[in-house]
């Protein structure tokens, strides 16, 4: 066998788990791991109890269970919308060819057995979020249902599964593990707010780099309906409300967070973000994407600011 059989031999398990990275959508599994150390960070400041190997063996159980909600529901997505991506997003694995679709299609029963089965093994709460987050994502992309064709049902979609069931679930869940039993506190309800008007701004943002493939598969989206400037500015107000509003909360002295540390970190984010929206050329689909994915780093870093927040009090 030649040296460059050998070669193409060796990298052919790395494209394989390339082409599965890329699959499972990286920004949505970060966004999912971070939620998941967030809010246990949450539960362990407000119940004030001490790190044991139990939990953390919970905390693996329940960062698995949702990663394979996560890849179920994105690779499902993907299994529906290949001739849009072949548009939109050419260098999915299925869109690409990379994977067939026997391939995703094995991928995603797999991923989503696994979610439901393991968050049974975990604890109530955990398996009633991840069964009530897989439904939601089936009737989001698969027919007849199909919800992501209808504007207003798609973003109610996303941010009722990323804004509300992942954060009080994730809390209610970790309140279980850790013997806590309180209900969901104040502090507990203002990340979920800010993480529910958050994702809306995700939810209709997204469309925009997308008119395209869209426009000519009657996807109807709020970008196609009210144009990609309008969009923009709203995705951008009403992000600057969500920091805006943890401010004034920060101001007030909410119990239970370190307010100068929170009004802090998000008044710098607020004008970070500002200035990024300055250099967005709306006619570059490229800047646009990159403006995208620069909000997706925005919401990972919420999940990190705000358990510091309650850490350090």
């Amino acid at each position: 066998m030649s040296h460059s059989q050998n070669s193409s031999l060796s990298r052919k398990p790395f494209q394989s788990l390339y082409a599965f990275w890329k699959f499972s959508r990286p920004h949505t599994i970060i966004g999912t791991s971070l939620s998941v150390l967030g809010l246990y960070l949450v539960a362990i400041a407000l119940s004030s109890t001490e790190f044991s190997y139990i939990q953390l063996s919970s905390l693996l159980g329940t960062w698995i269970s949702c990663l394979c909600g996560n890849v179920y529901i994105v690779g499902l997505n993907q299994l529906e919308d290949v001739e849009i991506d072949k548009i939109n997003k050419p260098h999915l694995p299925v869109a690409s060819g990379e994977f067939s679709r026997a391939q995703g299609q094995l991928i995603v029963i797999i991923t989503g057995i696994l979610a439901l089965v393991i968050a049974f093994l975990n604890g109530p709460f955990l398996f009633g979020m991840v069964a009530l987050s897989l439904v939601i994502g089936t009737a989001y992309s698969l027919p007849p249902i199909r919800l992501k064709q209808f504007p207003f049902w798609a973003a109610l979609c996303i941010f009722s599964v990323r804004g509300t069931i992942v954060n009080l679930g994730l809390f209610l869940h970790f309140s279980w593990v850790l013997q806590s039993n309180q209900a969901i506190p104040f502090t507990v309800w203002v990340l979920t707010l800010f993480i529910l008007v958050f994702t809306f701004a995700i939810a209709i943002f997204k469309d925009i780099p997308d008119m395209e493939g869209d426009r000519l598969y009657n996807i109807t989206t709020f970008t196609l309906q009210l144009g990609s400037q309008a969009v923009f500015n709203l995705a951008l107000w009403v992000l600057t409300i969500c920091y805006l509003a943890m401010i004034l909360i920060g101001a007030l002295h909410l119990a239970s967070v370190n307010s100068l540390f929170l009004v802090i970190t998000h008044l710098l984010v607020l004008c970070w973000m500002w200035m990024r929206s300055f250099a967005v050329d709306l006619q570059d689909k490229r800047a646009i994407a990159q403006f995208y994915q620069f909000i997706w780093k925005l919401f990972f870093l919420e999940y990190l600011m705000f358990p510091i927040a309650c850490l350090l009090v």
